[in-house]
């Protein structure tokens, strides 16, 4: 598939993060108008399974160089326009499924061709979807899913930072302990079938024991010496990773249990602070191989990165101190960041395609 037949697949994963983050401000009292308020529900469907499904199986379908993994993508951006136009639920469900099938065969796939750790954390990951999906159709609510959902992001991250790992020297215990790490991790998660408080406490040290990994094992802490691009690839990465041990502790106090007064700060830790920290370092690298766009640095990378963590630690206070108003405020503030992204990286497209054509 060509760079311009992937484009209408990139545009419903957009459309889904466009409804997702007005939904997300309309769980928080502000208006919105109503084809985001009746996705109120489905927030978290919308912006994990329907955007990043539809991102992260895009990227994986590029990299295969096959046909039938861009069913995946195709699956995801369905689900989420399903979603959107107010299907039955089932339909919605049964798009993410499929997602998840392919995405995971898939990975299986690279497993086969290169075994290796890496490769078996990405497989992981995607079955993670899968799972995920899975338990959302069976038990009929998307809170049932978020562990898996979140598991499915987390160990994609680091399955691919573990890949770059190849280029460093690292003690042959490092590998164990990412192992024992990720293993800690899905048997919080499947522990979590049976008791919510246990379970995803273990997988709250398992995040908060990656975090660790990750902060002393990836190559990020020695590019970040370097300039341009690769120093500001860096920098996401390693305030990434303390997002994701910040959420991490909030799970292991709780933060992640359905209804406690930690879980929008321990969901929004490692769904916005982490994943988005990510998406904002690999997105100059993801969309030039998707896209064919040169997307060149420029310092104002760094405004967007700023402001998504002063808008999250601005919400994270709210949650902490119960004040409803600055959590609103903060709210507004991140999903203004993700515009200011986006328009930061369409600028730099816009520049690289002047020069290119200069």
């Amino acid at each position: 598939m060509n760079a311009t037949a992937r484009l209408p697949l990139l545009f419903l994963g957009m459309l889904s993060l466009v409804i997702g983050v007005l939904a997300g401000l309309a769980r928080l009292a502000i208006t919105m108008p109503p084809i985001a308020t009746a996705q109120m529900g489905g927030h978290g469907a919308l912006m994990i399974s329907a955007f990043l499904g539809t991102v992260i199986s895009l990227e994986r379908a590029v990299a295969l160089a096959r046909g039938w993994p861009y069913l995946a993508p195709l699956c995801a951006g369905l689900g989420g326009l399903a979603m959107i136009c107010g299907l039955n639920p089932m339909a919605t469900q049964a798009f993410s499924i499929a997602g998840g099938l392919v995405l995971s065969a898939g990975s299986l796939l690279i497993l086969r061709q290169q075994p290796a750790m890496y490769t078996t954390t990405l497989a992981l990951g995607a079955l993670s979807w899968l799972i995920g999906s899975l338990t959302w159709s069976i038990g009929g609510a998307i809170v049932f899913a978020v562990p898996w959902w979140m598991a499915f992001l987390v160990l994609t991250i680091a399955g691919e930072r573990l890949e770059l790992t190849r280029f460093m020297p690292m003690p042959d215990n490092a590998k164990w302990f990412f192992a024992i790490i990720v293993a800690a991790m899905l048997l919080g998660m499947i522990a979590a079938f049976w008791s919510d408080n246990i379970g995803l406490q273990i997988f709250g040290f398992g995040l908060l024991a990656l975090a660790f990994w990750l902060l002393r094992y990836d190559i990020a802490r020695h590019t970040l010496r370097q300039s341009g691009m690769t120093r500001f690839i860096a920098a996401c990465l390693l305030s990434g990773y303390v997002w994701l041990a910040f959420g991490g502790l909030l799970g292991i106090f709780g933060g992640f249990v359905p209804g406690d007064a930690l879980r929008d700060a321990a969901l929004h830790s490692i769904f916005l602070g982490f994943v988005f920290s990510m998406i904002f370092g690999h997105a100059p690298i993801i969309f030039p191989a998707v896209a064919k766009i040169r997307i060149p640095y420029h310092p104002a990378f760094y405004l967007p990165l700023a402001a998504l963590h002063a808008s999250l630690l601005m919400r994270v206070v709210g949650d902490l101190t119960n004040a409803v108003s600055l959590r609103q405020f903060a709210g507004i503030a991140n999903a203004i960041t993700l515009l200011l992204f986006i328009i930061t990286l369409l600028s730099s497209a816009v520049r690289g395609a002047r020069k290119k054509t200069a």
